[in-house]
């Protein structure tokens, strides 16, 4: 039966008692983690979320020892009692380990039935169990380390950009749609029957509105959300770190930014960010990594072997260099051995990264070449390709040819399987890099037309703006990406300013007059009054706190995240609704032709 407090008050939590309490009474509250029952003594291991704190009672106490006995994991208790200096041997593994409390007074506040799985870490538990029961998850020491370190991160923020001038606001999380982008969740109005609103993909309007506005330096801690693919680094509805600043360029938002990553590493993981953080282009970044949000920890970059392969007789380099394409290799150092099965397999995923094939070559030790190509080349073209590609006896070249778009992805994917499988990446680096000068816009393959890379409100770079009439691949944007360790921890921009280039912008992303002026009216018509020059960026707060916990997915860091497929495992969210909410909606569910059947 549970018991009240009964007057007890709460003095300390587990790890705030001391060896300077020693001979001092102490309340602490928390769950029981472990019972331990030496037949005349019973140890306690009391978990609140600051740690393990040890009680014990006396066989002597006769109720308080009764009553022990019948404590189990994940009963909730108060105790009251002494703190002394532990008989045993000292826990070095724990704050409290060389002390402990003898319990005079006990209640038990809730029983707990067993738990489904134990509630510590270490535990083999599949996820979808640990989702499914996140309250008992989340009691795990490491999980509260997280979000704990998360709230560190946000106050952080907020202290940090308060003294450099900016105002927290908030903006609207009920929207007009503007579908330029991911998808948008929608919100039906019971008010206009027929009509939605949008949850926000990002506050980008209305910060841009701000900045008309006259506030010009703006943050927030702001809720997001998209309905798209889920991966590990991204979840249905997100946080990001969202500012916006007036009357500055590109360095001025990488300043205050690079000044706000060291401070806050320094403080809160005692680590030291070098500054500046080295900048890197677009193009630059693709050509030598594949990736837009490259790893520099390592290596194994990308050699452009187009010309040296240009007039060899192995067709496929020729035929992808006739098609526009290009061909490009990695070497991977010292794998010239490595199994045909393992080979086979890095072909695979090639193929599932949309290569058509992978090409190879091992060097053999005694400088004898093993290829699925040499025999359609000459020797001479052989050992011309191997120099190109700096190779030694005992490595591995793996080359891919096509489009430079699959080429750069394949290659990109592959070069960061390859340095996890053979362990390349030293886990101690926390390597920044800035990527810029983005393109203004890339070609949809599925829309069969060009699509702003970041979003429609990106400034393209001044000497590019005559290629808005007459050549759209060649515009760059003043966009620019912020990447810890191969993760793109946030992006932003300089916006447009001027109402023409907006205008202009849009008319080259396909949209009317009209259409423009339905989505983006209330901001085209703000253009009209004045408007600072602005730029702005976006952290992924969700990512950032991953990294800075040493953890490989989001959800590590989330207190109730979403699974794959967008659902929620411990809620059963998202749920059918009753019928009558739908009528005030003016809602009819279609069923599909499979639910039908």
């Amino acid at each position: 039966m549970a018991e009240s407090m009964q007057g007890l008050h709460r003095s300390h939590r587990c790890t705030e008692v001391s060896n300077k309490n020693i001979g001092e009474s102490v309340t602490v509250m928390g769950w029981v983690q472990k019972r331990r029952n030496l037949g005349s003594l019973i140890f306690i291991d009391l978990r609140d979320r600051t740690g393990i704190l040890q009680l014990v009672f006396d066989e002597n106490d006769g109720e308080v020892f009764e009553k022990a006995k019948e404590l189990r994991s994940e009963f909730v208790i108060a105790a009251e009692g002494k703190v002394r200096k532990r008989d045993g041997a000292v826990n070095e593994e724990l704050a409290t380990g060389d002390i402990e409390v003898t319990v005079d007074t006990l209640k038990i506040l809730s029983e707990s039935e067993t738990p489904p799985f134990p509630v510590e870490d270490d535990v083999n538990t599949r996820e979808d169990l640990r989702l499914q029961y996140r309250y008992l998850d989340l009691r795990r020491p490491t999980l509260q380390k997280n979000l704990k370190l998360r709230s560190d991160v946000t106050t952080f923020i907020r202290k940090f950009m308060s003294d450099e001038g900016f105002i927290e606001i908030e903006t609207p999380t009920l929207c007009k749609s503007t579908p330029e982008g991911a998808r948008d969740y929608l919100v039906p109005s019971r008010v206009h029957p027929g009509e939605f609103y949008a949850l926000p993909q990002s506050p980008q309007l209305f910060k841009q509105l701000l900045m008309c506005s006259g506030y010009d330096r703006y943050i927030q801690i702001a809720r997001c959300y998209r309905d798209e693919d889920l991966r590990a680094d991204r979840q249905p509805e997100f946080t990001q770190v969202d500012m916006e600043l007036s009357f500055v360029d590109i360095d001025d938002v990488i300043d205050v930014n690079e000044r706000l990553i060291q401070a806050m590493f320094q403080e809160i993981l005692n680590v030291d960010i070098p500054l500046p953080m080295p900048r890197m282009s677009w193009q630059e970044a693709m050509d030598r990594y594949g990736s837009d949000k490259p790893d520099t920890r390592f290596g194994m970059e990308l050699v452009n072997v187009t010309d040296v392969v240009k007039d060899c007789g192995f067709g496929v380099f020729t035929g992808a260099i006739e098609n526009g394409g290009t061909v490009r290799g990695i070497n991977v150092k010292g794998q010239g051995a490595m199994p045909r099965k393992k080979i086979d397999k890095l072909v695979d995923s090639a193929k599932g990264n949309g290569a058509k094939g992978l090409a190879y070559l091992c060097m053999n030790e005694d400088g004898t070449y093993k290829s699925s190509f040499a025999k359609f080349m000459t020797e001479e073209e052989l050992d011309n390709l191997v120099k190109e590609m700096k190779g030694e006896p005992g490595d591995l070249l793996l080359f891919a040819a096509d489009r430079n778009k699959i080429v750069w992805n394949v290659l990109g994917a592959l070069r960061l399987e390859l340095a996890e499988t053979l362990e390349l990446i030293d886990k101690n680096k926390w390597n920044f890099l800035w990527v810029v000068e983005f393109p203004q816009f890339e070609w949809s393959d599925e829309q069969e037309r060009f699509i702003a890379m970041h979003h429609p409100f990106t400034m393209p770079m001044e000497e590019d703006l005559k290629y808005l009439d007459t050549d759209l691949g060649k515009v760059r944007a003043k966009a620019y990406d912020i990447v810890l360790n191969g993760t793109e921890l946030g992006g932003g921009s300089v916006r447009i300013h001027q109402a023409d280039i907006q205008e202009k912008m849009l008319k080259a992303l396909g949209f009317t007059q009209e259409q423009a002026h339905e989505q983006f009216g209330f901001l085209l018509d703000a253009f009209k009054y004045g408007v600072p020059p602005h730029a702005g960026l976006a952290y992924g707060l969700d990512r950032m706190v991953m990294h800075m916990a040493g953890e490989d997915n989001i959800r590590e860091v989330i207190a109730f995240p979403k699974v794959k497929d967008a659902s929620c495992l411990m809620t059963s969210a998202p749920s059918p609704v009753d019928n009558k909410q739908l009528e005030e909606l003016a809602i009819d569910i279609v069923k599909s032709e499979t639910e039908e059947a």
